[in-house]
């Protein structure tokens, strides 16, 4: 009994008369489709299904991308990689999600312990380069749910420089959110940091969320699901 498939990218050699580079950047990119499917594979083997080039396809190297999602708190971990079924349905990045996009991801600035909200997962290293050697100049802002009856001058020592694990941090900007909350922005926060600072002043933390990195917010992403990094957004 004779095999008479073939690879993706050899059909569509044959279907367009591109080269072997060409035809493996065509299925990578998404624009390929098996029987109305796409298929991203180009060792994917075909026999007598239906093979198509998309009417739009476009002959380039798919773009590194960036992942921001909304881990809850028990995804506030580097361990839980984003999916293709939690992207978020109302991204409007105008990004085409490409299995591709989900290889290769480096975690960039973890959360607090205990926090939820606002991860960053690239495969762009100037984004890691961002997040990782310019942390320092990267604000943090985190909304902070605290108990407790904060001391007589708590607000003006929560935005002063402390001392904090042998070493003397930059002054954190703090504000009531409302009765509970707490807004604290700081750069390159150590883990810990806000809940030590809470504690100081008489507060204990209840729950902790980080809402944005840099000039890129959370939004209304809600928990369990990611969006793209658009292309006009920075950190």
């Amino acid at each position: 009994m004779t095999d008479d498939t073939v690879r993706l990218s050899k059909r569509l050699i044959e279907l367009i008369r591109c080269s072997r580079r060409e035809a493996d950047l065509y299925i990578e990119g998404g624009w390929v489709l098996v029987d109305g499917t796409v298929v991203e594979e180009p060792q994917f083997k075909v026999a007598q299904q239906r093979v198509e080039l998309h009417p739009e396809a476009v002959l380039a190297e798919p773009e590194p991308v960036t992942l921001l999602v909304h881990a809850d708190t028990n995804q506030a971990s580097a361990a839980n990689l984003p999916t293709i079924e939690t992207r978020w349905p109302e991204d409007a990045s105008g990004i085409r999600v490409l299995k591709r996009h989900f290889l290769r991801l480096t975690h960039c600035l973890a959360l607090q312990p205990g926090a939820s909200g606002l991860q960053v997962w690239t495969q762009d290293f100037r984004v890691a380069r961002k997040l990782t050697e310019d942390a320092a100049r990267v604000e943090q802002e985190y909304v902070i749910e605290v108990s407790g009856e904060i001391a007589a001058d708590g607000l003006s020592r929560l935005n002063q420089s402390v001392s904090y694990d042998g070493a003397v941090l930059p002054a954190c900007k703090v504000s009531w959110q409302n009765e509970t909350r707490l807004r604290f922005a700081a750069k390159n926060p150590q883990p810990g940091q806000f809940a030590h600072l809470c504690e100081s002043v008489g507060l204990a933390v209840v729950s902790m969320k980080r809402i944005r990195i840099g000039g890129v917010p959370m939004s209304k992403l809600p928990p369990g699901q990611w969006r793209y990094l658009a292309a006009k957004e920075r950190f």
